[in-house]
């Protein structure tokens, strides 16, 4: 399991994708507990990372949906305050002291929290994802994070750019609504007339 062995955008991407994965939202289609539930999950940790086989028990991933549903409430804290404040209350009642592992040389010195390699998956993912989280609030000095504003999608998503707080988790998904509501005035228009 690794933390920041890649960059701190992994780290928060990887947390906004098992959420998209795990969490119950209008674009998401698999039932919880099912196969493809686990093999969706176990593909988001091998695309960040995580060298094959991913060993991941039905326990392993209600662990990861529970720390999704905590790092949930980063990404739905809309202000730059709140978010802190939630990032702070994960990271005071879960991380432990930073430490530097390989994993008994299978990878290359990362930076961890859990409370060790052996950690459980849903330890690792709310750590990991909250320091990650905290980062990026401290460098961009905005929310890390979001939750798309379409209500047919809803993924989750990290805000890395250094303009204004995205609303939307892709340039598509803004589109589509800008259009929705055009047609949408349209329409009434086309009904007065």
């Amino acid at each position: 399991m690794s933390f920041l062995g890649g960059s701190v955008h992994d780290a928060a991407q990887r947390a906004a994708d098992i959420l998209a994965v795990l969490l119950p939202r209008a674009g998401n289609r698999l039932a919880p507990g099912s196969p493809g539930e686990r093999g969706a999950v176990i593909e988001v940790l091998e695309t960040h990372g995580e060298p094959p086989p991913v060993d991941l028990s039905p326990a392993g991933i209600e662990g990861l949906r529970q720390a999704a549903l905590e790092l949930r409430e980063v990404f739905t804290a809309g202000n730059l305050a709140t978010a802190a404040d939630r990032i702070n209350g994960l990271l005071a009642g879960r991380a432990h002291p930073p430490r530097l592992t390989t994993h008994g040389g299978a990878s290359g010195w990362h930076l961890h929290v859990d409370s060790g390699d052996d950690a459980p998956w849903g330890e690792w993912l709310l750590t990991s994802s909250a320091l990650a989280l905290a980062v990026l609030l401290a460098e961009r000095q905005a929310p890390p994070a979001g939750i798309c504003a379409s209500p047919t999608c809803g993924r989750p998503f990290v805000n890395i750019g250094r303009g204004s707080a995205r609303r939307y988790c892709s340039a598509a998904c803004g589109t589509r609504q800008r259009v929705a509501a055009h047609r949408q005035v349209n329409r009434g228009t086309a009904m007065k007339g």
